[in-house]
């Protein structure tokens, strides 16, 4: 089972920058979700930026979700860097 999500900060250009719950950090694109019915509505940035964990994956006001195993493996991974 992959990590899931513990925290999410969505960003303006409507992306998400996640935390894993193994610690690992990534940034998640969203636009090729926006086609598809119910995603939509996540082209507004006023929306999007309302995204939240819920059950260790990110959710909207509406009920939208995306499967946390995507998030996780569609995501760029960033570097940690040791200051």
């Amino acid at each position: 089972m992959n990590p899931r999500v513990s925290s999410v900060t969505p960003n303006r250009d409507l992306t998400l920058y996640l935390r894993f719950t193994n610690g690992e950090e990534g940034v998640f694109d969203c636009s090729p979700f926006f086609e598809h019915g119910v995603f939509s509505e996540l082209r507004d940035p006023e929306y999007f930026i309302r995204a939240s964990i819920e059950g260790g994956t990110v959710v909207w006001p509406n009920e939208q979700d995306i499967c946390p195993d995507t998030l996780y493996e569609d995501s760029v991974k960033l570097q940690k860097t040791n200051a």
